[in-house]
């Protein structure tokens, strides 16, 4: 008969890489997290360096007997997903990558027992009943790590205090405390090495609550504060700092699309009472340029014929982008879709050229006919990029927009590559949003900024004219499309 073997060590390794940070702060942050799940209103951390011993001391709830031996298993937790931070002792675990020994006192009631637990070797970790220390008084846990490296960060006071800054922040500062003490309603109080942690208040020159709600539900999903000081914060603390239940577990501004657009509106709001930004300002110019970046298309195609420079804005290619220099040698059928990455081989010798590809017609009316593609000179080595599954279908280059301060330019716009950059401090703009005509700016700015590409500057006027003309068939053909 056969065994399941475990690589525990390499499964304890992948378990540290799957945090962010140092292997030392996931350590103390995942049992400080446990301690508070337990329920305990003191969390006391002692570093020891002279023994190399780090100790973290609850007044939690405690464990029986039968959880404390499932403790030990690498997969088991006797938490409820959502009703904790804590996640399935994961922080104890990873000590044990660090740590001669691990030492776990717990005290419920009757139940009084204490364990010592290591890793002896990649695939055993075994753990033994030992008397209690006597390191819990009336109920709580005990977790004691005898670190191997005696300059491990766990040794110093001043490593411990910034991780508990940096992660559970939300329940050292007294605007938040109010929030949390539905879930805490005795406080929590960090004490590391005799020294307890000061709450601090963020102090700023404004500050502001914001409430972000999700989508129209009425009761709030997160609650917080904004700040605005002119003095640059430290780079740690700049962005939007998430927590659940007091521990941060994201901080910046990267965040998924669904929670992004909700505190974006929270945030807006207080800004716009600052005098920060417009209110819906940016939404606003957004919301204005959409329209003409989809009818730019329209219109380029149709003046493509009379003006030909605007072709290359909107060019189609049958089969996709332009055939790139470095990859002419085409490979076996099916073979770059089954790689999916990008593939190196080698042509011919030099002289051995192929033929272009012939390229297909557009199947849409109006487009201009592809110029036909020049055969490169070939190498001794080329690079091949793969094909995307599914038909290809011909390539667009289209315009878009954007917006952009120069107080001290008159022209509306200008065009740079494929982008139109509007002045937002032009005096016309300005004019067009207190009128609510942005659109129509935007159009004209687009027109005026094409027009030195489009022609000569004796004929801008006219160019500019069918340009408009060309805009405003474009609508009739958007409700056409629509009501078909």
């Amino acid at each position: 008969m056969g065994e399941t073997r475990v690589d525990l060590l390499h499964l304890l390794e992948d378990l540290r890489d799957a945090y962010p940070g140092a292997a030392e702060e996931t350590i103390l942050t995942e049992v400080v997290a446990n301690s508070l799940d337990s329920g305990a209103t003191t969390v006391t951390i002692a570093a020891d360096p002279s023994r190399s011993t780090l100790t973290i001391v609850d007044d939690g709830v405690g464990m029986r007997r039968r959880d404390l031996a499932r403790y030990h298993d690498v997969a088991a937790t006797t938490k409820v997903r959502g009703d904790g931070i804590g996640f399935a002792g994961v922080g104890i675990k990873v000590g044990l990558l660090v740590s001669e020994e691990v030492l776990t006192e717990s005290r419920l009631g009757k139940h009084h027992m204490a364990t010592v637990w290591r890793l002896a070797s990649r695939h055993r970790a075994p753990w033994k009943w030992v008397p209690p220390p006597g390191l819990v008084a009336e109920h709580g846990t005990v977790v004691r790590l005898q670190l191997k490296n005696p300059l491990s960060p766990l040794l110093d006071p001043g490593f411990i205090e910034g991780a508990l800054w940096r992660h559970f922040q939300p329940l050292l500062d007294p605007a938040l405390v109010d929030i949390l003490a539905a879930h805490y309603p005795r406080g929590v109080r960090f004490v590391v090495n005799g020294r307890p942690l000061p709450q601090e208040r963020w102090e700023a020159p404004e500050r502001a609550p914001i409430t972000v709600r999700l989508a129209r539900k009425r009761k709030p999903s997160a609650s917080g504060y904004l700040i605005r000081d002119p003095l640059p914060l430290p780079e740690e603390r700049r962005g939007l700092a998430i927590s659940t239940f007091g521990k941060v577990i994201k901080r910046g501004w990267d965040w998924l699309l669904a929670y992004r657009k909700a505190i974006q509106e929270a945030v807006a709001r207080q800004l716009a009472a600052w005098g920060d930004i417009r209110e819906g300002g940016e939404q606003a110019r957004r919301r204005a340029a959409r329209p003409v970046e989809r009818d730019l298309e329209a219109v380029l195609l149709d003046l493509a014929d009379e003006f030909p420079l605007l072709a290359a804005l909107v060019e189609r290619r049958a089969g996709g982008q332009r055939a790139l220099p470095m990859g002419q040698t085409p490979a076996k059928p099916g073979e770059a879709e089954r790689l999916g990455a990008v593939s190196a081989r080698t042509t011919e010798p030099q002289g051995a050229e192929e033929a272009p590809a012939p390229t297909e017609p557009s199947e849409e009316p109006g487009a201009p006919e592809p110029a036909p593609t020049e055969p490169l000179p070939p190498s001794a080595a080329t690079v091949e990029l793969p094909a995307t599954r599914g038909p290809r279908r011909p390539a667009r280059y289209g315009l878009s927009i954007q917006f952009e301060q120069r107080p001290d330019d008159p022209e509306l716009a200008r065009l740079v590559e494929t982008t139109v950059w509007i002045n937002e401090a032009h005096p016309a703009y300005r004019r067009a949003v207190a009128s609510r005509s942005e659109g129509y700016h935007i159009a004209v700015a687009s027109a005026m900024a094409l027009a030195s590409l489009a022609v000569e500057p004796d004929k801008e006027h006219a160019f500019v004219t069918a340009f408009l003309a060309s805009w405003g068939a474009a609508l009739d053909r958007r409700k056409g499309r629509g009501q078909r």
